[in-house]
C-alpha cells in the first residue's frame, strides 16, 4: 500500500520485512458473520497473526455491531505500535442487523470515528474509508471529512471501499488516497478491466478481500447461522454448477501437493503481486495455511485458467439488490 503523504510503502514495506509473504487479516468473520465465534479463539489468531508478521487489520465500525472493534482493542492492547488498522466506516446496521443504508455525511464521518476510537483503545486509525459510496454525498465532501482528520492526526492515511475509476478519481483530487479495497479473485475479474489501470496511474494501493470467494474456492462447507446461504453463488443450480468448476480446481491443488486456499491464494498473488491480499482466518491452522501459500507460476496460472476462465463461476457476487448499489460495478 503506497501511502502517498509520506511517499514510502508503509503496509507493504513493514509486511516484507517480517512475513514469508504480504497478506492482510481481515477480521470479520471474528464477529460471526459466518457462524458463531469465540473471542478468545479469535484472540489468539489476531496475536498469531501479529507474531508471524501479519501486522495489518482490516476491520469495520459495523462489523457484528461494534463487537470487531471491540475484539480488536482488547487483542491489540500493549501491541498498537506493531499493527496497521484499517477501518470502514457509513454502514447502518438496526439492532436486528437489518440494513439501513450509507451514511457519510461529513459530521456522521467524525462521529463514527470517534466511537471507533474509543472501542479500539487507540489514539488514531492508520486507514479510515468509507464502507461504500454514499449516493446521496459527494465523495468529496466525504473525503474533505477524512482530511481534517488526517490533519488532526486521528487519522493516517485515507482508503476508499468498492467505488469504481470515477469516484477514485474524484476522491484522489482532494486527498491523496492510499488504498482502495475492492473483491478480487479466480471467480471475481472485474478490477482487472478499468479499476487497476486507474491504480496504476494513481499510484494507489489495493487490499483485496474475497480471494477465498467466501469460501468458496475452498469448498468451505456452510454452517448455522451462516451469511453466505443468502448469496447467489451458494444456491440452488449455481452451486452445483460452481462445485464442478471447484472440484477441477481442487484437482490442481492436489497435485500441485497444496491446499485449495493456497491456490486461490497463490493465483491473487500471482496475478496482481503489487496488492495485498485480505484474508479472513479464522484459526490459527487457516493462517499458517495462508503464510505458506506461494505465487503460481505462469504456467500454473494458464491451468487455472483452462478450468476455470473469467465468468466461469455462476452467479454474483452479492445478491441483486446488493449489486445495483456498488459504485465498483457501475460500467
Amino acid at each position: 500500500m503506497h501511502d502517498q503523504q509520506t511517499g514510502s510503502h508503509s503496509m507493504s514495506a513493514t509486511a516484507a520485512r517480517t512475513a514469508p509473504m504480504r497478506i492482510a487479516l481481515g477480521c470479520m468473520g471474528l464477529s460471526g458473520a459466518y457462524g458463531k465465534t469465540d473471542d478468545a479463539k479469535s484472540t489468539a489468531v489476531i496475536h498469531a497473526a501479529i507474531e508471524r508478521g501479519v501486522t495489518f487489520l482490516d476491520t469495520g465500525d459495523f462489523y457484528g455491531s461494534g463487537h470487531n472493534e471491540l475484539l480488536i482493542g482488547k487483542a491489540i492492547a500493549g501491541r498498537r505500535d506493531q499493527v496497521q488498522l484499517s477501518v470502514k466506516f457509513g454502514a447502518l446496521l438496526g439492532p436486528d442487523k437489518s440494513w439501513g443504508g450509507i451514511d457519510a455525511r461529513p459530521a456522521a464521518v467524525k462521529t463514527f470515528l470517534a466511537y471507533s476510537l474509543v472501542r479500539l483503545g487507540t489514539e488514531y486509525v492508520d486507514v479510515y474509508r468509507p464502507a461504500r459510496l454514499d449516493p446521496a454525498v459527494p465523495i468529496e465532501d466525504t473525503i474533505g471529512a477524512i482530511a481534517d482528520l488526517v490533519k488532526t492526526g486521528y487519522v493516517r492515511s485515507i482508503g476508499l471501499s468498492e467505488v469504481g475509476p470515477e469516484t477514485i478519481r474524484r476522491a484522489a483530487k482532494v486527498h491523496p488516497i492510499a488504498d482502495l479495497q475492492i473483491e478480487y479473485s479466480i471467480a471475481s475479474r472485474d478490477p482487472e478491466d478499468a479499476i487497476f489501470p486507474v491504480l496504476a496511474e494513481l499510484g494507489i494501493g489495493a487490499t483485496l478481500y474475497g480471494v477465498l470467494s467466501r469460501g468458496l474456492l475452498s469448498a468451505s462447507p456452510l454452517g448455522a447461522g451462516d451469511a453466505r446461504a443468502h448469496m447467489p453463488r451458494f444456491t440452488g443450480a449455481n452451486r452445483e454448477a460452481n462445485a464442478k468448476i471447484v472440484a477441477g480446481l481442487q484437482g490442481l491443488a492436489k497435485r500441485w501437493g497444496i491446499t485449495p486456499s493456497q491456490l486461490a491464494i497463490g493465483w491473487v498473488l500471482g496475478k496482481q503481486p503489487q496488492f495485498v491480499p485480505t484474508l479472513g482466518m479464522r484459526t490459527i491452522q487457516q493462517l499458517d495455511e495462508a503464510l505458506t501459500a506461494k505465487p503460481l507460476t505462469a504456467e500454473q496460472l494458464a491451468e487455472v485458467e483452462a478450468i476455470a476462465p473469467r465468468g466461469a463461476i455462476a452467479g454474483t457476487r452479492y445478491p441483486a439488490a446488493h449489486m445495483t448499489a456498488l459504485d465498483s460495478e457501475k460500467r
